[in-house]
């Protein structure tokens, strides 16, 4: 019998569903310029750079990388929510700047603009303390399942809005959305806890904590796998599929809601069971026989689709899990700290992915892009033996029944 304990109260479902849709009204902004841009990019002056192309996709992982950590120890001092609507308004400036943009140059300066706006640590701090230890991954999991999604409806959406829009109004839109999840921030998300103060806050540790950076590490190369993937997907499915870049969405709208069924039962096995460590090590080897795959067997349809929805299920357990992981180690009085440290790395990854996945395709092609990426899992899979996986806190009133 489940006992209250184990399920969320109502205060922590509306603090995930109300964060888990800023993160969503944020991120699909950004999803619907990933799949065409590097298609439609061409239509740009300046486009026609493959190197150039991915450094734009990566250009927002940039500015991340260098604001995430200030974010974080500014939700920690000054409080959650104000932190966030700054870095709204600073997301949604970029957004329109980009709109405006006439070359990949300024479309460039709009996406390290946006970069600016970096409110992830915020808000995953906020949704750590709006909810208990033994929920978390279940608020994580949301935020996750909400950006798959928005991943997925940006995958269909994304090729009729640019034909009726234009490049401008994805822009305009991503604009929109921000300034969108801003009043549902305000209006939704249930009070925040009181900030820290300007207690001295122990950031040396929490950058240097080995725990800590394991984490960190994982999260860096998840992200650089994923952009560098999808700097040359668009193209394989065009030239190996036969897929117009309008049908995509076929092959990714599918493999992102087949991946969330399979996605859930793995969560709940985690928490419930405490078997974090042999799934979540299950999912960093299943990227890397999805990269191999994408070497070997890629060159077909059918295949492509595979390895896509067995890159989506790895993507979102992991992308579930290692930012309850990161809350449940950091220092309390550090927790946005720590999820700063964590999501610049994350933005780097991102960055670097862009980067060097578009110049690998450009001069060595797709397949070095595959076997870059299974290398760095490989690497983190070894990392893996030896991170500490906190086990699962037993509430008292269950302890009693034990």
């Amino acid at each position: 019998m489940t006992s209250p304990s184990d399920r969320m109260s109502p205060e922590e479902r509306r603090a995930g569903a109300s964060l888990a849709s800023i993160f969503a009204l944020r991120m699909l902004g950004l999803f619907l310029i990933l799949p065409v841009f590097s298609v439609y990019a061409k239509t740009l002056p300046g486009g026609d750079n493959l190197a150039l192309v991915g450094f734009a996709l990566g250009a927002y992982g940039l500015t991340q990388a260098v604001f995430q950590i200030p974010y974080g120890i500014a939700s920690d001092i000054f409080g959650r929510k104000q932190v966030i609507v700054i870095g709204l308004l600073i997301f949604a400036l970029g957004s329109f700047v980009a709109a405006w943009a006439p070359d990949m140059t300024w479309i460039i300066v709009g996406r390290v603009l946006q970069g600016a706006g970096a409110i992830s640590a915020a808000v995953t701090a906020l949704a750590a303390d709006l909810t208990r230890e033994e929920h978390r991954t279940k608020v994580m999991a949301m935020i996750g399942s909400s950006i798959g999604l928005v991943f997925a409806l940006s995958l269909v959406g994304a090729p009729l809005l640019y034909g009726w829009i234009g490049m401008g109004g994805l822009f305009c839109m991503t604009g929109g959305l921000a300034l969108a999840a801003i009043v549902l921030l305000l209006k939704a998300v249930p009070p925040a806890p009181p900030p820290h103060g300007h207690e001295k806050l122990p950031l040396r540790r929490v950058v240097f904590d080995p725990d800590l950076l394991r984490l960190n590490l994982g999260i860096y190369v998840l992200h650089l796998v994923q952009m560098a993937m999808f700097v040359v997907l668009p193209h394989a499915l065009v030239n190996h599929g036969g897929l117009p870049a309008a049908s995509h969405w076929m092959v990714y709208l599918p493999a992102v809601l087949v991946s969330f069924a399979i996605m859930v039962p793995a969560i709940i096995a985690a928490e419930r069971k405490d078997k974090m460590r042999p799934i979540f090590r299950a999912a960093v080897a299943l990227l890397i026989v999805v990269q191999l795959g994408l070497l070997a067997f890629g060159q077909s349809l059918w295949g492509l689709a595979l390895w896509l929805l067995l890159f989506f299920v790895a993507f979102n357990v992991l992308e579930a899990t290692l930012p309850s992981l990161v809350s449940r180690t950091a220092p309390p009085a550090a927790k946005g700290a720590a999820l700063g440290v964590y999501n610049t790395t994350q933005a780097l990854g991102l960055f670097t992915g862009g980067a060097l996945g578009g110049y690998l395709a450009q001069h060595l092609g797709d397949n070095a892009v595959f076997a870059m990426c299974a290398g760095l899992l490989l690497i983190w899979l070894v990392v893996t033996n030896s991170m500490n996986f906190p086990q699962r806190r037993v509430p008292p009133a269950a302890a009693q029944t034990v």
